[in-house]
């Protein structure tokens, strides 16, 4: 299975000159960083291992400014190398960086202790006891990139970590870390994957602003290939998207397979007390988001987030406040409002059924069930969920209908993958694109005056119509008809000037826009308005500058 290592360290450790040496490449790609000497953005490099395999490096930035990005790279690692300045020792974001990794639950890696050619021998030894006393279930390795000094050490002993293990069977999931655009190609999305595969001619879906995308091609490392697994870094060509249509911590997933949520249930791991009503910004994949924490207890909480987030159960969150001040594990993505404990910790058992509230798909559910069945769940064309969620669903849809205007007493379905299969279940008529109380009518309610009035204003001469709902109403009634944009006539005005159409295309075989002018006795933008609504109507079609009735029409 193919592995990503992160960098971690301080600032000027040394991780970027230690990357360069082990893989040949600069990972400072931008022109400010080449400037001020120091990494601000993430970087990526192929590195070869002595027994063959191939891993996904990515580098961070070690300033504290950057740790929001230094956290979107180290989501979704496999392995973690971090990187101690033989003379400066453990510095805070060394620390920092550490703490990060853990809340990630990042537990294998090696430490490179950098700049040995730098330091005597004492003082090099003491650096390694350091670093042995601050990671001890880490191998401690002394190198210098400067004279090549420790580098096969170090790649043999990121070959002993790189212990590989089984991908887990979610659909495929990729947080977008670069987007970019190249000529002939268009734009390019990049990011490490966490689950599934990706190849050429997938459809996937950008979440959360919905967009489905498809790919064009696929790289890993500048290099093509049919299809990437999880575990790599990814670059995809998606055609037909805009460069400012994705951004760093958008996700590309399976269609249907996940949703952003506003609201995510977790474990809470605190390195400081964080109170209830607290703060922070919550980091999951490349996204981070403000957040209020709302505790359940001393171990559980809901993060209440201002931009949503694309989680999974078991994911890992980071939670930070000016520094890092703790993490969590997630319990359920989509919880519902009312934080309950009880739930919490039967979901921490591995109750299956407490994770259900709103639908998911059986089949995602299906490897955690292990042949049990799951009380007070439904089942509905392959979706699960529980009954509480569809009262709730269905109290909120019949909310938004009684606020609906009464010309259209309606509102549109939820745009959800499980529609089709709830909808039917919640008691309510579905008529074209809206859902309708059982037998609910449109009607004027409190217009009635206003229609009057416009109703007397009526007749031949286009009057214009400001409400459009009111006069699609009227029109459906019979009292009116639309011509052009926001103007209306009287039915009976139609329908005298339809009379007048008929006779003379029976009589001459066509109409031009100056004769029927000339019959209507109205001026030429009236008449044209009218023929154009004859158009529309199905009634006639144009025929160079004249009319001719459509064969239906004549029929």
């Amino acid at each position: 299975m193919p592995l990503t290592v992160g960098t971690a360290g301080h600032i000027d450790h040394g991780k970027t000159w230690l990357v360069r040496a082990l893989t040949g490449k600069d990972t400072d790609r931008l022109p400010e960083e080449r400037e001020r000497g120091i990494s601000i953005d993430l970087g990526y490099a192929p590195l070869e291992l002595p027994d063959g395999r191939r891993l996904s490096l990515i580098d961070v930035p070690g300033h504290e400014r950057f740790v929001r990005t230094m956290v979107a790279g180290a989501t979704g690692i496999d392995l973690f190398l971090l990187v101690i300045d033989a003379g400066e020792g453990a510095r805070p974001q060394t620390h920092e960086h550490l703490a990060i990794l853990r809340l990630l639950g990042i537990e294998r890696g090696v430490v490179a202790v950098t700049k040995a050619d730098a330091v005597d021998a004492e003082a090099l030894e003491l650096a390694l006891d350091e670093a042995h006393e601050l990671v001890p279930e880490a191998e401690v390795v002394a190198v210098s990139a400067k004279t090549g000094e420790g580098l096969d050490e170090l790649r043999a002993a990121l070959a002993r970590a790189a212990v590989e293990h089984q991908p887990g069977d979610r659909p495929t999931r990729l947080f977008v870390d670069r987007v970019f655009t190249l000529r002939g190609i268009g734009t390019v999305a990049t990011g490490t994957l966490w689950s599934g595969s990706i190849g050429e001619g997938d459809t996937l879906r950008a979440e959360p602003a919905g967009l489905d995308v498809r790919v064009r091609s696929v790289q890993v490392h500048d290099r093509p290939v049919d299809r990437a697994e999880a575990g790599q870094r990814v670059a995809v060509a998606l055609p037909g998207v805009g460069r400012g249509d994705l951004h760093r911590g958008d996700a590309l997933v399976e269609p249907g397979e996940y949703r952003p949520s506003y609201r995510v249930d977790v474990v809470l791991e605190e390195l400081e007390e964080i109170k209830s009503g607290a703060r922070v910004h919550v980091h999951h994949g490349t996204a981070a988001s403000p957040a209020r924490v709302v505790r359940a207890g001393d171990r559980f909480a809901q993060l209440r987030l201002a931009v949503p987030l694309v989680a999974a159960r078991g994911d890992r969150v980071v939670l930070r406040d000016g520094g890092t001040v703790g993490g969590g594990v997630v319990l359920d993505p989509q919880p519902p409002r009312r934080l309950d404990p009880e739930r919490l910790e039967r979901i921490e058992r591995g109750d299956v059924a407490a994770t259900v509230f709103a639908p998911v798909r059986e089949e995602s559910v299906r490897r955690l069930l292990d042949g049990r069945d799951l009380e007070g769940v439904e089942r509905a064309g392959g979706w699960l969920y529980s009954p509480a969620w569809l009262e709730q669903l269905s109290e909120g849809l019949r909310a938004r209908i009684a606020q609906a205007d009464p010309l259209d007493p309606g509102v549109p379905p939820p745009a959800e993958p499980w529609t089709d299969a709830i909808v039917p279940l919640l008691g309510l008529e579905r008529r074209g694109a809206k859902l309708y109380l059982p037998g609910a009518a449109a009607s004027l309610g409190d217009r009635a005056g206003e229609a009057a009035e416009l109703e007397a204003r009526l007749g031949a001469e286009p009057v214009k119509v400001d409400d459009r709902r009111l006069a699609a109403y009227l029109e459906q009634q019979g009292k009116l008809v639309r011509v052009g944009d926001g103007y209306a006539i009287s039915a009976a005005a139609y329908e005298e000037a339809k009379r007048l159409l008929l006779d003379e295309c029976e009589a001459a075989g066509s109409i031009t826009l100056a004769r029927f002018r000339d019959l209507t006795g109205s001026g030429r933008r009236n008449a044209q308005l009218l023929l154009e609504r004859f158009d529309a109507d199905g009634l006639t079609r144009r025929a160079g500058d004249a009319r001719v009735l459509r064969r239906a029409a004549k029929a």
